[in-house]
C-alpha cells in the first residue's frame, strides 16, 4: 500500500534554520515515520511527488532520503519504489541516564578510543558553579564507538591529585563516574548534569561521522567531594540519532 500526502499540507520555511535543506527535509520525513504517517511496510511518495509537495529540487529529496536509508528507516527497490523498514525509536539505543547509578554503566558493545591522554589542562568552570576548583586537573578526550560507528565524544577533567591512584587502563573501558566511584577514599558529595541540544559544526561532524548541522546533544557533568572540591568536570557530545533521555516523574 502506497502512502500519499496532500501537497498543500506541507510548507517549509528553510530560512529559519542554518541546517542544509536536505537535513531539514530529512527531519520532516523522519517525523512522518516516527508518527506513523508513513508506516513500516508501506510505500512512500515518489521523489517527484515529494519534490512538488515540498517545493524543492529532486536532488534535495534524494539527499534527504539517503540519510533515512543510512539510518535503516527506508529501503529503495528498483522498479517498485521506496518503502519504510524501521522507526526512529528503534535507533535510540543510547540512554543518557538521569540518576547516579545509570552513569556507572556503559552501553553494551561499546569500545572507547583515547584521543588525548592525561594532559595537564584546567577545565572551564561549570555552569552552575558549585564547590571550589582544584589546583590542577588532568584531561582526557575519548571517543566512544558501537557497531563501527562513533556516537559520543567526551572531554574528562579530573583533579590531578586523584589521577595517580587511577589505573590508566580504566579510561579505556569505564565511564568517568564509575572511575570516580571505584576510587578508594573518594566520597562524591554532589553531582550535576545538564543537557542541551545543538548541531554539528565541521570539526564535530568529522569526529562523529555526521552530516554538517546534524542534531547533537551536549551533556555537561560535574562532581564535588566531601570537602567541596570540584574533582571532576565532563563535557560530552552525543549523536542526536542514537541518544534518548528518560526521566522518571515523581
Amino acid at each position: 500500500m502506497k502512502t500519499t500526502t496532500t501537497p498543500a499540507a506541507t510548507a517549509i520555511d528553510f530560512s529559519r534554520s542554518a541546517a542544509s535543506r536536505y537535513v531539514q527535509l530529512a527531519s520532516l520525513f523522519r517525523r512522518r515515520v516516527e508518527s506513523g504517517e508513513w508506516q513500516v511496510g508501506q510505500q512512500i511518495p515518489t521523489v517527484d511527488e515529494l519534490a512538488a509537495e515540498c517545493q524543492v529540487a529532486r536532488a534535495t529529496v534524494r539527499q534527504a532520503l539517503d540519510l533515512l536509508q543510512d539510518e535503516k528507516l527506508i529501503e529503495r527497490f528498483r522498479a517498485k519504489g521506496t518503502f519504510v523498514t524501521g522507526k526512529p525509536q528503534e535507533q535510540f539505543w543510547c540512554e543518557v541516564a538521569s540518576d547516579w547509578s545509570g552513569q556507572l554503566i556503559a552501553p553494551d558493545g561499546v569500545t572507547i578510543e583515547i584521543l588525548t591522554r592525561g594532559e595537564r589542562r584546567n577545565p572551564p568552570p561549570p555552569d552552575p558553579m558549585f564547590g571550589s576548583m582544584a589546583p590542577n586537573y588532568q584531561h582526557w578526550r575519548r571517543r566512544h564507538w558501537r557497531n563501527g560507528k562513533p556516537y559520543y565524544l567526551g572531554d574528562v577533567y579530573i583533579d590531578e591529585r586523584l589521577c595517580e591512584r587511577i589505573a590508566p587502563e580504566s579510561f579505556e573501558s569505564k565511564t568517568s563516574m564509575r572511575i570516580l566511584r571505584e576510587l578508594p577514599g573518594l566520597e562524591i558529595a554532589e553531582a550535576h548534569q545538564t543537557l542541551t541540544l545543538g548541531s554539528a559544526d565541521p570539526a564535530l561532524a568529522d569526529l562523529l561521522q555526521l552530516p554538517l548541522n546534524a542534531p547533537v546533544a551536549h551533556v555537561a557533568r560535574s562532581a564535588v567531594d566531601g570537602d567541596g572540591c570540584l574533582v571532576f568536570v565532563g563535557q560530552g557530545i552525543y549523536r542526536g540519532d542514537v541518544v534518548r533521555l528518560d526521566i522518571k516523574l515523581k
